[in-house]
């Protein structure tokens, strides 16, 4: 993979990849199909393992069993995800001297879709834990039969990070 060009906003501490994961309520996914490339937001949920010598992260999503997302995935599975969150702005004494503070995470992996009702129990709730995690889980059958939910296994990522100075 590519070195980051600027070596000192890359987060490779575990910890700090950790808590943007968390911070970030929106992932960005960048997949192709026949009409080219797109770009869809998605709520999500993840398993971060910190412990192994090589991190380990999967992301969860839901959506429709239709439509373009889904007919993408199935034709190619190799997707790009971005996030980003922590976002001020830094002022500057000249215009181009503005910029933003941000942490963020890019990377890719393959999607595939999740056909178990257990499989699907156990990624909806981690959606849920992440961007409700006082909420009341319950899923009915017709729930899960109705919703698409998919699992992106990431291959490669990278964190970075602009602070504020001051």
């Amino acid at each position: 993979m590519r070195a980051m060009r600027l070596k000192k906003r890359e987060v490779t501490d575990k910890k700090v990849l950790g808590e943007i994961l968390e911070e970030c309520d929106v992932v960005r996914i960048g997949a192709v199909d026949e009409e080219g490339m797109f770009i869809v937001p998605v709520n999500f949920g993840y398993d971060f393992d910190m412990r192994e010598e090589t991190t380990r992260l999967v992301l969860y999503f839901h959506g429709a069993a239709e439509g373009r997302k889904a007919e993408a995935f199935a034709l190619n599975p190799d997707v790009a995800v971005e996030m980003d969150c922590c976002h001020e702005l830094i002022t500057g004494n000249y215009t181009c001297s503005y910029s933003y503070a941000y942490r963020s995470i890019m990377g890719k992996g393959r999607v595939s879709r999740i056909t178990s009702d257990e499989e699907k129990q156990y990624a909806l709730s981690r959606i849920m834990e992440h961007a409700a995690p006082d909420a009341d889980l319950v899923f009915s059958r017709e729930m899960l039969e109705r919703t698409a939910v998919f699992r992106i296994d990431i291959t490669h990522f990278t964190g970075k990070e602009r602070k504020k100075k001051g």
